[in-house]
């Protein structure tokens, strides 16, 4: 068939409000019993049905994962509230104990050792204490907030810690707030 044909056939059968025939109409004019067109078909039927329960398999993939994103988020914090349990059992063990006695030497050292016990837990996780006094200010590790006169130290040394700062295994968790010689 002539395409300037075809075209008009395509025009005049729109007018009509019948629908256009598609390109490749004659080959699918080839009669049902055609073993390469069922094949074909069989085909393309089996490739919609793989996409189909990929597409699936991928969105059950997605929820599964966000809802162990979720849950990972949600109890993240287990482990280490469960050493600190043990912390938290011994303050009350302290305070228990100083309300029963006058004493106030064996309170502070109870007290001693609860915060030493803290500190183990706290470096188990990775976190460490920096050490400020007498290094270089570094933006990076401290946040300035005097400037001091030192004829001790030379300009731009840290004479004084106000606040501690901390590490996470190699993150800045807390800048220390110091003063820095002037």
């Amino acid at each position: 068939m002539d395409p300037d044909q075809q075209t008009a056939e395509q025009a005049s059968a729109a007018a009509a409000g019948e629908p256009a025939p598609a390109e490749g109409a004659a080959e699918a004019d080839a009669p049902a019993g055609d073993p390469r067109c069922d094949e074909l078909a069989k085909q393309a039927e089996e490739h919609q049905q793989r996409y189909l329960r990929a597409q699936a398999d991928f969105d059950n993939f997605r929820r599964r994962t966000q809802k162990e994103k979720e849950e990972l988020a949600q109890y993240a914090s287990s482990k280490l509230l469960t050493q600190l349990l043990p912390v938290v059992d011994n303050f009350e063990r302290a305070l228990a104990a100083a309300a029963g006695s006058g004493d106030s030497d064996s309170l502070a050292k109870g007290v001693d050792m609860i915060f030493r016990q803290l500190q183990g837990v706290l470096e188990q996780e990775g976190l460490k204490a920096m050490e400020a006094v007498g290094s270089p200010f570094n933006p990076e590790f401290h946040q300035a907030i005097m400037q001091v006169e030192s004829d001790d130290h030379e300009e731009g040394i840290v004479v004084e810690e106000v606040q501690k700062g901390y590490i996470l295994k190699d993150k800045v968790l807390r800048p220390a707030m110091v003063k820095v010689s002037g």
